[in-house]
């Protein structure tokens, strides 16, 4: 009897801690994932509210709706801060370095003369321009800052203001799709059978492509004459730099290159998600 007694207080701690214990372990929720819950949520319920005709699909204008508003609050004050920016490099800092050019040659020469530099005419104008090139890099630099246009600064930030925006976006219209599936699963919305879906027939997907592949090709149609004489001079001077065996780096062709292969790569990913996505990537 007493081995018994003691058998069972032994194994009354246990039994009790087994049956507080959850049978399965119970998801958590991070601060970011109930955010993102919370917003789907929110999506689900505007689309309800908004007095969209009752022929118009409420989910679909309802995203397209908050595309457009999302892209004018937050992308559209950047692409102009990086215009107005390019403005400036191209019509102050580049047409200043351009009237001290002659002065750079100047100097240049005086310092050769003090070096004592010897050669016949091709060679004296070829350290002349190579000089001349240093000093007028440098000193476009510094004009640049000046003028608060870096380059750098102006090429990065429309993309990193867009980055987060598209990713959280597609977080939470994927959210939604779980949370909704069925609802989103039986509107359609023009080659979409189905909002939860990737579109079968790629029609979207591909004209999303070019969509953005014209938008890169399109930027340089208002490009003015002063400014494609500039880039003729730039892309002369760099052929014969790299004649010579110099590495030379162009940010504006890295840059149009990376947008190209964008518009493919939004191709490939519109393809893969479902079509509630669709719009957030023609943003």
């Amino acid at each position: 009897m007493f081995s018994t007694r003691t058998a069972l207080s032994t194994l009354r701690p246990s039994l009790a801690a087994a049956s507080r214990r959850p049978p399965h372990p119970v998801a958590r929720r991070t601060f970011v994932s109930s955010t993102i819950h919370g917003l789907s949520e929110g999506f689900l319920d505007l689309a309800i509210a908004l007095p969209f005709p009752p022929e118009w699909p409420p989910y679909s204008c309802t995203i397209i709706l908050v595309t457009v508003v999302t892209r004018l609050a937050f992308t559209v004050p950047f692409s102009v801060w990086a215009k107005n920016r390019q403005w400036r490099a191209e019509h102050l800092a580049i047409p200043q370095l351009k009237s001290e050019m002659p002065a750079i040659h100047k100097e240049v020469q005086q310092h050769m003369k003090k070096d004592g530099f010897r050669g016949d005419k091709d060679a004296v104008i070829a350290e002349i321009n190579k000089r001349s090139r240093v000093i007028a890099a440098q000193r476009r630099k510094t004009l640049l800052a000046e003028h608060n246009a870096s380059p750098i600064p102006t090429i990065a930030m429309p993309i990193l203001t867009q980055l987060p925006l598209f990713v959280g976006t597609s977080m939470v219209l994927s959210d939604a799709t779980r949370s909704a599936g069925t609802v989103l699963d039986s509107e359609s919305f023009l080659t979409l059978t189905s909002l939860a879906h990737p579109d079968a027939t790629l029609t979207l997907p591909i004209v999303l492509g070019m969509i953005t592949l014209a938008n890169v090709e399109s930027a340089r149609w208002f490009v003015s004459a002063e400014v494609l004489q500039r880039e003729q001079q730039v892309a002369q001077w760099t052929a014969e730099r790299r004649a010579r065996g110099e590495n030379v780096l162009e940010p504006r062709r890295i840059y149009q290159t990376a947008l190209r292969i964008m518009s493919v790569g939004r191709i490939l990913i519109a393809a893969m998600v479902p079509g509630v996505s669709g719009p957030v990537l023609v943003g």
